[in-house]
């Protein structure tokens, strides 16, 4: 196979981690001994907000109040979908009970977590679809408590239209919130007494830093950072399209990869040239952020074949992934590590992005070679139960007796003797272990 790298990255998602990570272990450890005030210090000094942290009964209203009858049809379009799709995965795991043996039975029960955080980005842009994602997915699982946050504008508070979605959405708690004093805030149950079992949500490097170093304590979604979008495209493929979808995502930061794998030298070349153009057309903040995106961490690779595609594509694991080829089909069953699939040039990142069902948090830095996006299931705990007669233990205990004292494990092997014992008086057994 041969690979060419007609753009090559500058950096890498590891590029400024060291620094990220001390900034972000200092902040945990502050709040979580100065409390509710140091979160309040946080805002102040890092968003210039010193209004109230808890969103009110009213202030809700007012933002709905202060929406379009449009945006509100919108969000709820939006809504409906990703509840849907969510619902959809919730009725797919199942309790069940199976009997392995006679009189020996073995289930497992979906229980939903108690609490959950939902991160939802306030800052460079307002990000009122992660409301829904990760809101309304939380509520279709069966989370009794879910807690939103979003970072604050001074002396404006959060973005009306996301309070507005996230409580359409379900949410019990909306504080006013970003970044590290936010995830903390959730994991330690302040402003609401009740720690989350698991943070969820997309972020900065400083979101994603924290959630990480408080991973344990606390359940997350998975490693969702800066933004990422890999198309894989051929002679057949749009390079307006490829170009615009690039684009699309760039804007999101100026450390958001963005990647094109083809087969085609000539769409990679015109796919080059078009970029800078197409950047420039940005208003401002987003110019600035694609720019750097694609400047620093923006690769297009030149494969000889679709295998070598395929290859190098599982090797990136990209979050965003958009195929633009022929043979659609092919590529589906053939590709095995990404965030998300969007197949054909009918469906685009965007779309998943706001509205179109699926989960918009996903999985960046390669982590979807191990995980899927956020989903019903991640606010759910798969637990198992067994049951059996007294007759089962005929079996079972014997081989837990003999197996135990194996490993060495005396007591271990002593409950299996009693039950025997117990339940089988008048019959001997051989519980030695036999090397």
């Amino acid at each position: 196979m041969t690979t060419q790298y007609l753009k090559k990255a500058q950096k890498n998602a590891a590029t400024g981690e060291d620094n990220t990570r001390h900034i972000v272990s200092s902040m945990l450890s502050e709040i979580e001994a100065g409390g509710e005030d140091k979160c309040r210090e946080f805002a102040l000094k890092l968003d210039s907000y010193e209004g109230n942290i808890v969103v009110t009964p009213e202030e809700i209203a007012a933002a709905g109040n202060s929406l379009s009858q449009r945006m509100k049809d919108d969000i709820q379009f939006a809504y409906e979908r990703v509840h849907n799709f969510a619902v959809k995965q919730r009725e797919s795991l199942i309790d069940f009970e199976t009997e392995l043996s006679p009189g020996l039975w073995a289930g497992q029960r979906q229980i939903p977590m108690t609490a959950a955080g939902c991160y939802v980005p306030g800052g460079r842009y307002s990000h009122i679809a992660s409301a829904v994602m990760s809101v309304a997915t939380a509520k279709a699982a069966g989370v009794e408590h879910v807690i939103a946050c979003s970072p604050p504008k001074p002396g404006q508070g959060v973005n009306p239209a996301i309070i507005y979605t996230a409580n359409l959405a379900g949410a019990n708690t909306i504080l006013a919130l970003g970044g590290v004093q936010g995830i903390a805030a959730m994991a330690f149950g302040l402003f609401t007494g009740k720690p989350a079992d698991i943070l969820v949500g997309p972020g900065n490097r400083f979101v994603a830093e924290a959630k990480r170093m408080l991973y344990g304590r606390v359940g997350i979604d998975l490693f969702a950072g800066p933004t990422e979008i890999a198309i894989i495209a051929d002679k057949t493929a749009d390079p307006h399209l490829v170009v615009t979808d690039l684009v699309g995502q760039a804007e999101h930061g100026p450390d958001s990869p963005a990647w094109l794998f083809t087969t085609d030298r000539a769409l990679a070349e015109k796919v080059i040239e078009m970029m800078p153009s197409y950047i420039e057309k940005l208003p401002e903040t987003a110019r600035v952020a694609a720019t750097n995106a694609w400047d620093e961490y923006g690769e297009v690779v030149l494969c000889d074949t679709y295998e070598e595609v395929a290859t190098i594509s599982d090797k990136y694991a990209a979050e965003h992934l958009e195929v633009m080829c022929d043979n659609l089909d092919w590529w589906v069953q053939r590709l095995r590590n990404y965030g998300s699939l969007f197949v054909g040039e009918e469906t685009t990142v965007a779309f998943g992005d706001k509205c179109s069902g699926t989960n918009h948090i996903l999985p960046t830095k390669g982590a979807a070679r191990y995980t899927g996006g956020l989903s019903a299931g991640k606010f759910i705990k798969t637990v198992t139960t067994q049951r059996m007669t007294p007759e089962a233990n005929r079996d079972v205990a014997a081989v837990t007796a003999r197996i135990s004292r194996m490993e060495g494990m005396e007591a271990h092997a002593r409950t299996g003797d009693v039950r025997l014992e117990k339940y089988f008086p008048n019959e001997t057994f051989d519980l030695k272990a036999v090397e």
